[in-house]
């Protein structure tokens, strides 16, 4: 389920970034790319590991969405994304932001401490 919120976002900001300012585009606008990119194919391989593994990988997807958080506020106070796009991203955003942590914590609850 988080993964296809998670390109639900992805999906979101690709509209967006079709419409980045071209000054931008290739500076910050690539490095929220590539957060996302990174962000997605954390949580698609989280899904085929065990344990410590998948915590671990969980861990490097809220990362990498923590970046696209900071990079994507950044755009939007130099004013390369609109208020109302930059909100509806922000909210799909929080909601895989959410689902991550939930699981991560349920993982760890589940896993023995060692």
């Amino acid at each position: 389920m988080v993964l296809i919120k998670a390109k639900d976002a992805y999906s979101f900001w690709f509209k967006i970034f079709i419409d980045f300012p071209k000054t931008y585009r290739r500076t910050i606008g690539e490095k929220i790319e590539g957060y996302f990119l990174e962000l997605l194919e954390n949580i698609f391989a989280s899904q085929y590991l065990n344990g410590e593994k998948k915590i671990n990988r969980l861990m490097i997807a809220i990362s990498k969405l923590d970046g696209v958080k900071f990079f994507l506020q950044i755009s939007w106070e130099n004013k390369c994304i609109a208020n109302e796009k930059y909100l509806a991203l922000s909210s799909k955003i929080d909601e895989v932001g959410r689902m991550l942590g939930g699981w991560k914590k349920g993982l760890e609850n589940k896993t023995p401490q060692v």
